[in-house]
């Protein structure tokens, strides 16, 4: 029986048993190269055999995963493997096999359950097993769906027939093959954790698709050929060719000294603190990292990482950050971070998300490892004749380096959905709440993080739809004993809440958890930590004083009224941008730097028009709607001037304003002395404060020698509830702004002590219990709560469809059935990042000009792309990506298109263009004009 035919293995068909035996040696590898030791020590546990024990199951489980491929209905697929088979003395029923299909992969998962029951394995141990052999081309099917080819056409798999035997001698054979007696003697002593049973199916998912790679595993046709010895051998030069490699290793533990030999200074009182609470746990559990803005929690946490490590036996890293944007910079410091702990990790670590490829310190990691610069590399089909749905080898040719010559990540981890397996990731959180999907290949995103530190940076910045995903993903997380470090500037107390409950119940496989025990911590900053013990929940709430001396910073209100008709027009200066040429007028006479931040782009653009009449050159604007290019070179340039003095090199401009928008309220490193802020919810507006007099060491001018914080965007009236920009309300929710609005008015010409008022100012907004506005505003907040908490409700229930489990399932003990209900496996990057996100899809284009001559580049530089493109004109297209807004999605897929010269262009052929003409310089899109401006951007009237 074949089991590759000779198209899909270099020419020679592969033979079943060829194949099964090549993934097995893959597993061995796997296992002994890449696998944590956690991971290793809890599959021994499943064996039940002693240490090591594991390894044997671990190697059947993914080379079994083809066995329904030993069936008429898959050996009928390519003709001159049939009458191999044929001749052989199996007989087929070509009438029923030309009317009906059924997959190998439900058929290899129903057909081994008689199998494994005749050999007297358990009910409880079959019932776990078959999901993996039926769910390795990525979905999980239910055992009603699985058998619903075999109830209806027995003949498809040969039932009753010497098909029969043919499949118990090939599953004897292999069982022996890989080293065990029987199929007795495989049965394991436990049941493994569903989250554990995800994971191993992901590696299951991994060791097929190095095994289906023709160009490593070419096919043997001749049966006497085949062994277990040749198989490794085939694996052991393919691993090396392929240079993969897991993570660190053994850790060990850090000591007082490795703070300042990974990062250069001592640790402060809160850096310490979480690593005296991550020495407490006795057992892989979240912690939660609440510390002021610029306290440096990211250091705190990649040490804690490497405790973790040490103590629970991990082998890699998952640092997930809200942005791409804030991602870039991460990528650098974990990157620095361990080539302290161990220069070779350096070159291991991979950034994920969807536009790395503008990322130049990853493009050059890459290119200089000799990777292909694309990721979307030819596919190769696990099934012939593509009746299956077809994997992506993602191998380009030539460049199967080794791996003690490859300074990058292997290029096999960089393929698409394996991006997570390399062991040390820098990301977007989106990365994790994928894993949190009910999607096609869930399994090898849980793999990934399996045997992993996970840090989430920032997640106060994660909505009620978003945290449905997050606290999916911890669920299974808790369960599979990954530790995870939740870095925050604060929390509200329930958030805190649902994030412990969430990760405690997946560890103790329960659909709720009690964490009521757990102390609220008392002192900012604060270190939480929660963990399962023999005992129940365990848990270590520590707190310390701040590292920077609490600061005074002075609120007013600028108050902004309603726009009238006119004052959206770009042309003209509308009262509520003429007030803040004012306000800065006066601030900065004597010099300065201020932050203006605008909830929209519409918004900062105009409000840069206006202080530009007024300023000049000491503008600058940064925002969502620049290309690539125009936005990394602002950013590189505003943290370059405003940065921190012992770092920038530079000296501080005397003057300097930067209008941006959201993209300026986090993990953003610039210093300002006086902020101009439109209202947003409270813990926003800390982070967006967090940007002001941040740094110690800069001179300022006497006027702004105190922080000055100014809010608007909202109207106060003496009798009722305040007039806010509706545009804010679209983006928040009047309630939190209602409230936000009511501490800002009554802290108007006083002052904040920062950092130590912030748990104070969270919980004011966000517990409800607490009275917070005027007794005025009273019934327009009731009225704002009511819709707070229907729209919150319904952004909760709107998730639920998309989750890995549904309500009520977490404590099933099974993978059967999980993808019941849909897997969403056609989503692309932009779509899955909207489905967890609660967000229209919007979508990027390049921006291209044409004239008389043809189409150029928004430099000029003539646009002539085939398949090979010159490195500046390739650069200069990227750079000029840009985002639309998503209220032009559907016009944008409805009518871009990339231009024809990129069809064979391995980045561009997906990338669409907007065109702009040379009489028009503008664009038409749906009902709007687009120009892209060089001072302001993409402008949409």
């Amino acid at each position: 029986m074949w089991g590759k035919s000779a198209k899909r293995a270099g020419g020679r068909a592969n033979l079943l048993l060829s194949h099964l035996l090549d993934t097995a040696a893959v597993a061995e590898l796997i296992w002994d190269r890449y696998l944590a030791p956690s991971l290793r020590r809890a599959l021994d546990g499943v064996a039940g055999g002693g240490e090591g024990s594991g390894r044997r199951l671990f190697t059947w489980l993914c080379g079994v995963h083809d066995f329904g491929k030993a069936i008429p209905a898959f050996q009928f697929i390519d003709e001159a493997g049939m009458e191999r088979v044929r001749r052989a003395g199996l007989p087929f029923d070509l009438h029923a096999l030309r009317r009906k299909r059924w997959g190998h992969d439900a058929a290899g998962g129903v057909l081994i359950r008689s199998l494994l029951k005749e050999a007297g394995w358990d009910e409880d141990q079959v019932d776990w097993v078959w999901p993996l052999i039926a769910g390795h081309h990525g979905v999980f099917p239910s055992l009603g769906t699985a058998s619903r080819g075999m109830r209806s056409v027995k003949r498809l798999s040969g039932e009753g027939t010497a098909w029969d035997q043919v499949r118990r001698q090939l599953l004897d054979v292999f069982t022996r093959a890989v080293g065990f007696a029987d199929l007795a003697e495989v049965q394991p002593r436990t049941v493994p954790s569903r989250a554990l049973q995800l994971q191993v199916s992901g590696f299951v998912v991994m060791a097929d698709w190095i095994s289906s790679d023709k160009k490593h595993f070419k096919g043997i046709d001749e049966l006497d050929t085949v062994s277990m010895q040749t198989a490794r051998a085939r694996a052991l030069a393919a691993w090396s060719r392929l240079g993969l490699r897991g993570g660190w290793g053994r850790l060990s533990p850090p000591d007082q000294h490795s703070f300042v030999q990974r990062f250069g200074d001592p640790p402060r009182g809160s850096q310490t603190l979480v690593l005296d609470v991550v020495s407490q746990m006795g057992a892989p559990g979240l912690v939660i990292v609440e510390a002021p803005m610029g306290e440096g929690k990211t250091k705190a946490a990649l040490l804690a990482a490497e405790m973790l490590a040490a103590r629970f036996a991990m082998d890699g890293v998952f640092v997930g950050m809200p942005t791409q944007a804030t991602s870039d910079p991460m990528f650098s410091n974990v990157r620095k971070w361990l080539s302290a702990l161990d220069p070779g990790l350096e070159a291991q670590v991979t950034l994920l998300h969807g536009k790395r490829m503008f990322n130049k310190e990853w493009r050059a990691l890459v290119e200089d490892a000799g990777a292909s610069p694309d990721d979307r590399f030819d596919s190769v089909q696990e099934d012939d004749f593509g009746l299956e749905d077809p994997y992506r080898s993602e191998l380009a040719e030539g460049h199967t380096t080794a791996a003690q010559e490859r300074r990058a990540p292997a290029e096999w981890f960089l393929g698409n959905k394996r991006d997570l397996l390399s062991p040390f990731v820098v990301g977007t959180i989106d990365q994790l709440l994928f894993a949190a999907t009910r999607t096609k290949h869930v399994m090898l995103r849980m793999a990934g993080l399996a045997g992993k530190v996970v840090i989430l940076d920032e997640v106060h910045a994660v909505d009620v739809y978003m945290s449905q995903f997050l606290a999916e993903g911890l669920r299974w997380l808790g369960q599979a004993g990954v530790p995870v470090v939740l870095l925050s500037a604060t929390l509200p107390s329930a958030q805190r809440r649902e994030l412990q409950a969430a990760y405690l119940a997946g560890a103790q496989s329960r659909e709720e958890a009690d964490v009521s025990a757990v102390p609220v911590p008392n002192g900012y900053p604060s270190v939480t930590a929660v963990w399962n013990s023999p005992e129940g929940i365990a848990h270590a709430v520590e707190d310390c004083p701040a590292w920077k001396t609490p600061v005074a910073v002075q609120i007013e209100v600028l108050p902004e009224a309603p726009p009238a008709k006119g004052d959206e027009d770009l042309a003209q200066t509308p009262p509520r941008d003429r007030d803040v040429v004012a306000v800065l007028r006066k601030r900065l006479a004597d010099g300065g730097c201020a932050l203006v931040i605008r909830n929209t782009v519409d918004r900062a653009q105009q409000t840069y028009l206006a202080l530009h009449k007024e300023f000049g050159d000491d503008v600058r604007l940064l925002h969502g709607r620049l290309t690539v290019a125009d936005r990394a070179d602002r950013t590189e340039e505003c943290l370059r001037l405003l940065g921190s003095p012992a770092q920038k090199g530079t000296t501080r401009p005397r003057r300097l304003i930067l209008v941006a928008t959201q993209i300026a309220e986090q993990s953003f490193d610039i210093d300002a002395d006086v902020l101009i802020s439109d209202l947003a919810p409270i813990d926003l507006l800390l982070q967006r404060m967090g940007r002001v007099h941040r740094h110690a060491g800069v001179v300022r001018p006497d006027a702004l020698r105190e922080p000055w914080v100014i809010v608007t965007g909202f109207g106060p009236r003496d009798s009722a509830a305040p007039w806010i920009l509706p545009e804010s309300v679209g983006i928040y929710g009047r309630y939190l702004l209602l409230r936000t609005a009511a501490l800002v008015t009554a802290a108007a010409g006083t002052a904040w002590s920062i950092p130590d008022k912030v748990p104070e100012l969270v919980a004011a907004v966000y517990e409800s219990e607490q009275k917070s506005v005027p007794e005025a505003w009273a019934e327009a907040e009731a009225e704002a709560f009511a819709e707070w908490t229907t729209t919150q409700r319904a952004r909760a229930e709107a998730a639920e469809p998309f989750l890995l489990a549904r309500r009520g399932e977490h404590e099933r003990t099974t993978l059967a059935g999980l993808h019941r209900g849909g897997s969403q496996e056609t989503l692309d990057e932009e779509h899955h990042r909207a489905m967890v996100r609660d967000g229209e899809t919007s979508i990027e284009v390049v921006l291209v000009r044409q004239d008389r001559r043809g189409y150029r580049t928004l430099s000029g530089r003539s646009l002539v792309i085939t398949g090979e493109a010159s490195t500046e004109v390739l650069d200069d297209l990227l750079g000029s990506t840009v985002r639309l807004p998503a209220k032009l999605t559907r016009a944008a897929e409805e009518e871009l298109r990339p231009l024809p010269e990129w069809r064979e262009h391995p980045w561009l052929r997906y990338s669409r263009a907007l065109i702009f003409t040379e009489d028009q310089q503008s664009a038409s899109l749906g009902n709007v004009h687009l120009t892209y401006d060089k001072d302001l951007g993409l402008v949409v009237r």
